[in-house]
């Protein structure tokens, strides 16, 4: 994408169809799984927020659909999210596959989880 796009519908709407059902049902999985969290474009790729923080991101490719930042999670997480992790912090579900939805509202949740302790201990700190 050239510029970076003004929504996450305007986002959608710059691929092929079939990658524009997957990002929709991404995009509904996620917004599902933490109802509170706001959409935004940040870094030119749909990001969610909760609270003020950064929650996840989301990223069409052409083999691939991205998902960043990976959550800490048990051992059974690691071993659901190991064949889809591509580097430190991200996660490529191919666009030749079944794509793992209930994985990605497990990632979505645990990411609130997550921002929810980061912010309780930051407000501690700042006490």
């Amino acid at each position: 994408m050239p510029t970076t796009p003004k929504n996450i519908n305007e986002y959608i709407a710059g691929f092929p169809t079939d990658v524009q059902e997957i990002l929709q049902k991404v995009r509904d999985t996620i917004t599902k799984a933490v109802p509170r969290s706001e959409e935004t474009i940040s870094y030119k790729m749909p990001t969610f927020n909760l609270d003020g923080r950064h929650l996840i991101y989301f990223a069409a490719y052409k083999k691939h659909i991205g998902i960043y930042p990976v959550p800490s999670g048990d051992e059974k997480f690691r071993e659901q999210i190991a064949r889809y992790e591509a580097g430190k912090g991200t996660l490529q579900f191919p666009l030749d596959q079944p794509i793992p939805y209930p994985l990605i509202a497990r990632i979505a949740k645990l990411r609130a989880k997550e921002s929810r302790v980061q912010s309780a201990a930051k407000a501690k700190n700042n006490t």
